[in-house]
């Protein structure tokens, strides 16, 4: 070997053995585990490392070494080995940015696992929809739990926010010791297709003035929608909208969403409701600002696509109640208006309707170590889940409070209440 091949070879092997050295511990943990893909991320917050991670995942549990699979992404943020792991159950795709509140609090790991068949998550579109279940989507989680438990010897918490939550209370319900608590956010439990619960609630929540007064805006604004519907057709094409409804069933569904979004994410206030005999212009405007015409968009129904088979084959869903505007209808003549147009097309909506009940029964009876954080005024919260005297779970409903309600929502004894809780199932100290 010449002296210049020499040279080229110490500095390869150099080279080599540097980026070796170079990789963190964890890293090479994470490269260890079967069927790993890692990229590296620059840590924020109290975290040191961060990755990208993506997971081979059988797609059918049952037999999960013959059959397909499919990529799951995770994001992961360490601090250290021995401090609790704070796993938050996506329920729909996930991002980078994405942070959880009980890392933040408890000083901790975090991961987010994206939910399968959204985002970057997805099996091959050929499968069908058949394995997108409650029972399989656990399934993920768990083997996501076994495998991440050789690296993180800590406490476990599975949480998750909305339909996030709703998977964190299927992950207790088909695995109940796979970690050491539950914290599900804002997570309904419906025990029916379209759940008539949702609709009791809004003859309920807050005043009646107010009630009354959101029934009077959006009579309001059916009663103007020949001045309204060239305002509506304006926004599409300014947002490049293409509405899967039409423009007219389109409006009326905004109309009929509208109170369902007023009290789930508090973006208005009853004071701030117009009058009815405002301008076409300002109902409009304030129509825009509570009841998003995105959501009727078909980009949005593609995305949501997988949500709807799932509430309308497996985890529930809410219908709207006309009657109150039955009068002024054009396009929509049923009493109890459904969204069911939004699940796919190609495959039969067959609603198991055991499922949830056996959830419920079972969250109640055996929900140990659930802390179910709340707020009183979100429209979810009329199918929340039941804690009762048999377990130690613990239910904390905010006072006003909405579909953004989170722990730090809460004050004084409250707020104590649930940072002792995860304290004791836990074993850390909270920084007050």
């Amino acid at each position: 070997m010449n002296l210049r091949n020499l040279l080229f070879f110490l500095f390869i092997f150099s080279a080599l053995n540097f980026a070796e050295n170079s990789i963190s511990e964890l890293h090479k943990q994470l490269l260890e585990l079967p069927g790993i893909e890692v990229k590296v991320l620059e840590p924020d917050s109290h975290f040191t490392e961060a990755f990208e991670i993506f997971l081979v995942q059988p797609v059918n549990h049952l037999n999960p070494n013959n059959g397909p699979k499919f990529t799951q992404r995770i994001y992961l943020r360490h601090t250290d080995f021995g401090q609790p792991m704070i796993m938050n159950n996506e329920g729909y795709a996930t991002s980078s940015k994405r942070r959880t509140e009980l890392a933040k609090i408890i000083k901790c790991n975090e991961m987010f696992v994206e939910h399968r068949y959204f985002g970057e998550s997805k099996p091959d579109s050929s499968l069908g929809w058949e394995y997108l279940t409650t029972a399989q989507a656990a399934a993920d989680h768990k083997r996501i739990v076994d495998l991440f438990k050789t690296i993180y010897t800590g406490k476990w918490v599975s949480t998750g926010i909305s339909k996030g939550g709703q998977t964190s209370i299927f992950f207790k319900y088909y695995y109940p010791e796979a970690v050491d608590a539950w914290v599900p956010y804002v997570a309904p439990l419906n025990l029916a297709q379209e759940d008539e619960r949702i609709l009791e609630f809004f003859d309920n929540v807050g005043t009646k003035e107010c009630r009354n007064k959101i029934i009077d805006f959006q009579r309001a604004v059916l009663k103007n929608r020949d001045d309204i519907i060239p305002l509506l057709e304006k926004r599409r094409n300014k947002k490049n909208y293409h509405f899967v409804l039409g423009m007219e069933k389109t409006l009326e569904y905004a109309v009929f969403e509208y109170a369902f979004s007023f009290w789930q994410w508090g973006r208005s206030s009853c004071e701030e409701i117009p009058e009815p005999d405002s301008s076409p212009d300002s109902l409009f405007k304030h129509l825009t600002k509570v009841s998003s015409f995105s959501y009727f968009d078909s980009a949005a129904s593609s995305y949501y696509l997988p949500f709807y088979y799932q509430a309308y084959t497996e985890i529930g869903y809410y219908g709207y109640d006309t009657e109150a505007f039955s009068d002024l209808l054009v396009e929509v003549k049923e009493p109890i208006a459904s969204s069911i147009f939004f699940a796919p097309k190609d495959t039969e909506l067959k609603f198991n309707d055991r499922l949830m009940i056996d959830v419920h029964t079972f969250i109640k009876n055996h929900g140990d170590n659930m802390l179910f954080i709340y707020g009183e005024n979100d429209a979810w919260s009329a199918t929340s889940a039941e804690v009762s005297p048999k377990t130690n779970a613990v239910k904390m409903v905010k006072k006003d409070g909405n579909h953004r309600t989170r722990i730090y929502s809460f004050e004084g004894e409250e707020l104590e209440k649930i940072y002792s809780t995860l304290e004791n199932w836990l074993a850390v100290k909270i920084d007050r």
